[in-house]
């Protein structure tokens, strides 16, 4: 039998089942433990060891979420094709799964015909998001739904939407566009792809580990994610569920040269070479916004980007994890550059909405960045290593 077959085959059966978490188990054991001993034996190892680092991919919470990023990332969101049920979702699911479990360790997927290209893992993480078209093809209630609208938002039909994504990330590019090929290619009897988009950050050993990331405009993007302790009531439900926005954002580059620095600092709320308040002296300094400036002035302006986004609460605030993108230039040497914005938070109207809501109504940025797509998913609980990611949703 295929491997397509007999993975999907014990999927189907365990949905079809109305199977527990443990009677659904055979969906992906039926395989996957006796083929990762020994798969990964014909494989030559890395020889780096950036190159042989892995990240578990089973447990109680999924993969790619909280750990540091990795510097390459590639976004896939697919259409479900027509007619797809709850029993087609059981058959697809297992199988991806099973990709994801193998090729996160260094391990190649079942009818690998690249096998050497899976050698070297370099961090990677696959993790799964459900838009609420998955759920509704299940015949389930969403727990996500699409965001209200925003005036700056000018959103494109071919970077918005999407009823299932894979986010695929890694330290090495070819490592990413491997298990990029190998998803898609077992995700295409069941849907086709709506859009990737493919993001990077900065290289293994640039920085050190848990730096904040530089967006294409110069600044530190995400010196305010919540940190240690605070991770866990700011993203994880306690089912190990969470959600994620993502949303394509435009830099508009040339603009934004024309500025000064002081210009650019009062726009953002930060000094661009330290990332530090204006109101403060380091990057982690809280901003002071009763601070004043040597004129008299708010030294933390209104509009400013900081200004806007700032949250008190650590329990509201969101996770960024966000790449750069840098498109081809037009024919006249226009740049098409800006941010893959990834947020991961609890619940997205509690959290991301009000955020957003006082980034549209006054941030100054918005002079020189443009929403131009924009996704929704619930990002369902990891698995065991008998399981497979959406078991819990879908049994």
């Amino acid at each position: 039998m295929s491997r397509r077959g007999l993975l999907a085959g014990l999927g189907a059966a365990a949905v079809t089942a109305g199977a527990t978490p443990a009677a659904a188990a055979p969906a992906a054991a039926g395989v996957a433990p006796v083929a990762l001993a020994t798969a990964g034996a014909a494989v030559a190892p890395a020889e780096t060891g950036i190159g042989a680092a892995t990240v578990p991919f089973h447990g109680p919470r999924q993969a790619g979420i909280a750990e540091d990023p990795p510097a390459h990332a590639a976004f896939v969101a697919f259409t479900l094709a027509a007619g797809t049920d709850k029993r087609a979702l059981g058959r697809m699911l297992p199988l991806l799964t099973d990709d994801a479990a193998r090729l996160t360790q260094g391990i190649p997927a079942l009818g690998d015909t690249d096998a050497t290209l899976a050698a070297l893992p370099a961090r990677l993480t696959v993790t799964f998001g459900f838009g609420p078209g998955l759920y509704r093809a299940a015949g389930l209630t969403s727990p996500v739904a699409e965001l209200p609208a925003f005036r700056i938002d000018r959103l494109l039909p071919r970077w918005s939407g999407g009823d299932l994504l894979l986010q695929i990330c890694a330290d090495d590019p070819l490592t990413v566009a491997h298990t990029q090929r190998m998803m898609i290619k077992d995700a295409r009897p069941f849907g086709s792809v709506r859009w990737v988009q493919q993001g990077f950050r900065r290289s293994p050993g640039v920085q050190a580990p848990e730096h904040t990331q530089r967006n294409v405009l110069g600044q530190l993007d995400g010196t305010a994610n919540p940190r240690g302790p605070e991770i866990d009531p700011a993203v994880w439900n306690p089912d190990g569920s969470s959600t994620l926005v993502v949303r394509r954002v435009r830099a508009e580059i040339e603009k934004w040269d024309m500025l000064s620095v002081s210009d650019k600092e009062n726009a953002v709320g930060r000094r661009l070479a330290s990332g530090a308040p204006l109101s403060g002296q380091s990057e982690r300094d809280e901003p002071n916004f009763t601070a004043l400036d040597d004129t008299g002035l708010p030294a933390m302006p209104d509009f400013s980007h900081v200004t806007r986004a700032h949250v008190t609460d650590p329990a509201l605030k969101i996770l960024r994890r966000p790449y750069n993108y840098d498109g081809a230039p037009d024919a006249s040497g226009r740049p098409d550059a800006g941010l893959i914005f990834a947020a991961y938070q609890r619940d997205i109207a509690r959290q991301y909405v009000p955020i957003q809501r006082r980034l549209a109504e006054k941030d100054l940025l918005n002079e020189w960045i443009t929403p131009i797509g924009s996704a929704v998913f619930a990002i369902p609980p990891g698995c065991a290593e008998n399981g497979w990611i959406g078991e819990q949703v879908l049994s």
